[in-house]
């Protein structure tokens, strides 16, 4: 007897994906019942082959002959990145093969104490204790900067910083007072002063260009407004703040670097407390820069390390220290957010991984999908015990240990002083202060 069946292929149609053959799954949970164990051991497998896969280190560029003051790139294309030394050296390099361009010598008496780019990347501007800012041309496609200055701009005061307006050709100084400067003029189009000594540092919002935020040495952190060339209000702290850098997706907030070894978060409609703290260094924070997506900022500090964090995270997600790396002086993000540059007191100019274990090179579709699961994996996991513990845990250097411990005991003998005091004392005497309040003595408008 003859039976007759249908027979088909399975080729003809299940698709492959490369030389994988596709799987068609049931998402039935029923169907599935150790699904969540088997996601938790993807999950803790993910973050542990994040830690053996950390490698931040890229490269170390060397030409300068003294410590790297200060660094700068275009915000809004690939141009070179251009850093300044404190023998008054200014260097070009190559963000695109990592070597160095052309370097013009004395371009100013003692540090340079400042550097900012034009938007579109064709002019920089220095600063240095000259009392002279002076304007360079920078060719972006063979990274060369101009032999002799084009404009020179005297000041009044040795200026400490410097910062270009986000669209107009303006660029704004620090020194004795805050000066708003024009290409077309030899003069400050605006001072601005506010009851201290001298200004140590000052940065457009880039949302709201009119603005301009500055911390002084009289421990306070001051706004400004050019529209009505008025001073808005100030808050002074109980340290002073070394350099403020505003988040470029949330106009109203910015974070400033402070001495006590803080960074500390404000939003400019209340300065009386700041809405978070960041505290995982242990030396004095000396700059700051957020990303282009404000989701991200890097720290350059006194304790030889450079930190990452989230904007409204304690605590870093990651720390970048080698033994060979002095006093971190500068910090940078590059323009598409992917590598940090680092200047140090040892002359060097280093690039990082923004992700420690980002793979560099073209990623295939597959690739490209696990590293996007694995994220997601670590993410959904992320407060059970051990996957945030091995998370958390970073190798730092022995004597970054030793002072974390021990500012940690410290903190905790100041907190339980704190509750006897309060105990023993008439209730509301001693009231608790929170601690993102006890870093601000007072609020001025």
């Amino acid at each position: 007897m003859k039976v007759k069946i249908l027979h088909r292929s399975q080729e003809e149609h299940v698709g492959k994906a490369g030389s994988v053959t596709k799987q068609f799954r049931n998402p039935d949970p029923q169907l599935h019942p150790l699904e969540r164990a088997r996601e938790y051991q993807r999950a803790l497998n993910a973050v542990k082959l994040e830690k053996i896969f950390a490698k931040p280190f890229v490269r170390a560029m060397d030409g300068h002959t003294d410590a790297v003051k200060c660094m700068t790139v275009a915000r809004m294309s690939g141009a070179p990145l251009v850093t300044g030394s404190c023998d008054g050296e200014l260097r070009t390099w190559s963000l695109q093969h990592l070597v160095g361009g052309n370097a013009v010598g004395n371009a100013h008496e003692g540090f340079v104490r400042g550097l900012t780019v034009s938007p579109n990347g064709s002019r920089v501007i220095s600063c240095g204790d000259d009392k002279t800012c002076k304007m360079w041309s920078l060719t972006a496609e063979d990274y060369q900067l101009g032999e002799e200055p084009k404009a020179t701009f005297h000041s009044a005061s040795i200026p400490t910083s410097i910062d270009h307006h986000w669209r107009k050709p303006m660029f704004v100084t620090t020194g004795d007072t805050v000066d708003v400067w024009d290409y077309n003029r030899s003069a400050p189009l605006s001072s601005f002063e506010w009851g201290c000594e001298r200004v140590i540092f000052a940065r457009f919002n880039p949302a709201e260009p009119a603005l301009i935020a500055s911390t002084a040495v009289d421990r306070s952190v001051a706004l400004f407004d050019l529209r009505g060339n008025t001073a808005i209000r100030k808050v002074i702290l109980t340290m002073r703040s070394n350099a403020v850098a505003w988040n470029p997706m949330t106009p109203t907030s910015f974070v400033v670097a402070n001495e006590d070894c803080n960074l500390y978060s404000f939003d400019m409609r209340r300065l009386d407390a700041a809405w978070e703290r960041h505290w995982d260094h242990v030396g004095p924070v000396l700059d700051v820069d957020f990303n282009a997506s404000g989701q991200d900022f890097v720290s350059a500090s006194y304790d030889k390390t450079v930190r990452l964090w989230k904007y409204d995270s304690q605590r870093s997600r990651d720390v970048y220290h080698t033994k060979r790396m002095q006093r971190v002086l500068c910090c940078r993000f590059t323009p598409d957010g992917r590598f940090i540059l680092s200047g140090s007191e040892d002359t060097n100019v280093r690039v990082w991984k923004a992700k420690s274990d980002q793979k560099l090179g073209v990623l295939t579709d597959r690739e490209r999908h696990a590293v996007a699961y694995r994220e997601t994996l670590k993410e959904k996991f992320s407060l059970l015990p051990e996957i945030s513990r091995i998370k958390r845990h970073k190798h730092v250097p022995k004597i970054i240990r030793t002072m974390t411990i021990k500012r940690r005991i410290m903190r905790e003998a100041v907190a339980r002083k704190e509750d006897r005091r309060r105990k023993h004392t008439k209730p509301g005497t001693r009231p608790h202060v929170p601690m993102k309040k006890r870093s601000v003595v007072t609020q001025l408008e």
